[in-house]
């Protein structure tokens, strides 16, 4: 987020302009990063899938044995309340933490534990054009189910993606070719990934070590629903280098294609601009 944009958190029981603190350093978010949160992009008056962002923010809570204290009905209302008159073309933030306790203590008492504070934070963020991105295998990978809480949207994952897209700036790219713990493509660092072959299009089976992305999951329907034959399935970095067209999915672009892939350059494909006009269109009809 950009250090001059405009910003307005609710926290606390009112709406508050700029960033407004929310997790000390006594809090279990702060020692843990048990802070769970998700984002929605509202953008010309829409703000898409904004239920299903609210659903996947309190999974992700429970995956951290927490108990959220605000309905999705209710988070839906916050987002709506500071959306309306002048607050536009937003993107959303919806977030938990949970304050007292420290670290031991605080594992321990999980299960009975709850949210104690909810922030909702609104700030301008400009849609990036869909120029594209260049990406680069990661000598890092994503973690197991078995080592990490990769079913949830929780602050103590992101460390890992932020040294997968910074390791491959270092290099020149843009983003990072993410492999899971088996070898296969996982996604890219912040980002779910989609490759075309033949006129079929493929994305990374959900297997547990990536987050299941809800505008990925839009986009396959919307595709499917379209006549196009989407297959989830298992799929290597081979796959990808010798796909027609590679693109990615995410909140914060929505849809946006891959043009470089390590060595091998790639031209934006008309699957993938089938899928953006898709989502647009489906977008802007919810308006």
């Amino acid at each position: 987020m950009a250090a001059k944009s405009e910003t307005w958190t609710w926290f606390d029981g009112d709406w508050h302009e700029g960033n407004v603190l929310v997790a000390g350093p006594q809090t279990h978010a702060f020692w843990l990063g048990s802070s769970v949160f998700d984002g929605a992009r509202a953008f010309e008056g829409v703000t898409p899938d904004l239920d299903r962002h609210c659903a996947r923010l309190n999974r992700s809570a429970e995956a951290l044995s927490l108990k959220p204290t605000r309905t999705v009905e209710e988070i839906m209302g916050l987002v709506g309340d500071g959306l309306s008159g002048s607050v536009q073309k937003r993107r959303l933030h919806p977030a938990h933490v949970l304050g007292g306790g420290r670290c031991g203590r605080g594992l321990l008492r999980a299960a009975q534990s709850r949210f104690d504070a909810l922030f909702t934070l609104l700030y301008v963020a400009p849609m990036n054009a869909p120029k594209g991105f260049s990406i680069t295998l990661s000598p890092f990978r994503r973690p197991s189910p078995e080592t990490m809480p990769t079913q949830a949207k929780s602050g103590c994952l992101y460390p890992n993606n932020a040294r997968m897209v910074m390791e491959a700036r270092s290099r020149g790219f843009d983003n990072a070719l993410v492999l899971d713990m088996l070898g296969n493509v996982a996604e890219a660092g912040s980002s779910n990934l989609f490759m075309v072959k033949d006129g079929v299009v493929k994305t990374p089976a959900l297997n547990g070590t990536f987050l299941a992305g809800i505008t990925r999951a839009r986009t396959i329907e919307l595709l499917r629903g379209a006549g196009v034959t989407v297959e989830e399935t298992t799929l290597g970095v081979g796959d990808f280098m010798d796909a027609d067209e590679v693109f990615s999915s995410g909140n914060n672009s929505k849809i946006v294609p891959i043009n470089r892939i390590d060595a091998r350059e790639l031209q934006p494909g008309p699957m993938m601009f089938k899928a953006r006009q898709l989502y647009w269109d489906w977008a802007h009809a919810k308006a």
